[in-house]
């Protein structure tokens, strides 16, 4: 059962999903109304699931469940990739490429193929100071408060000189 964002517990696991480009006024419409749909009907064993979902910077897609309420399953996470890949096929994103980098650099956002990252740090554009997104944090807070953090304290750390 869906309920609005800002209402889920702390704890709430969470998966991020971050676009290869920026989504348009009406893909973030039509991503928020099929995400809703979605997590409406997302069920463990037949259970229902709370949930919620949010949209950063018209890049980002994050998926959240309260397990507080019920505890999520593999099957559960299975279908909601399969929802997320459906998205990626009609709105020809790429939103599961784990080898795609998204940077913040001034207030624009960037998001680049891993190889081109590299060359951007031994250019200079990318210092350890950048903010970088951190898509591995699993929970609502770590969401809101280590997903954006400097380039240096994050996995990103490896590729800067």
């Amino acid at each position: 059962m869906y309920i609005p964002y800002n209402t889920l517990p702390n704890n709430s696991r969470i998966w991020i999903y971050q676009s290869n480009r920026e989504f348009t006024k009406k893909e973030v419409e039509y991503i928020s109304i099929k995400a809703q749909d979605f997590i409406n009907q997302w069920t463990r064993h037949g259970d229902r699931l709370k949930g919620s979902f949010t949209i950063k910077y018209n890049h980002f897609l994050a998926l959240a469940v309260d397990e507080s309420f019920t505890t999520i399953s593999g099957c559960s996470i299975d279908s909601s990739v399969r929802f997320v890949k459906e998205l990626e096929n009609e709105l020809n994103l790429d939103l599961m490429n784990k080898m795609n980098v998204t940077f913040k650099d001034e207030n624009r956002i960037y998001s680049v193929k891993l190889i081109n990252f590299q060359q951007l740090v031994k250019q200079g554009r990318v210092t350890p100071e950048t903010i970088v997104f951190n898509n591995m944090v699993s929970s609502k807070s770590d969401f809101e408060s280590n997903w954006e953090i400097p380039a240096k304290d994050s996995w990103h750390k490896r590729f800067l000189v």
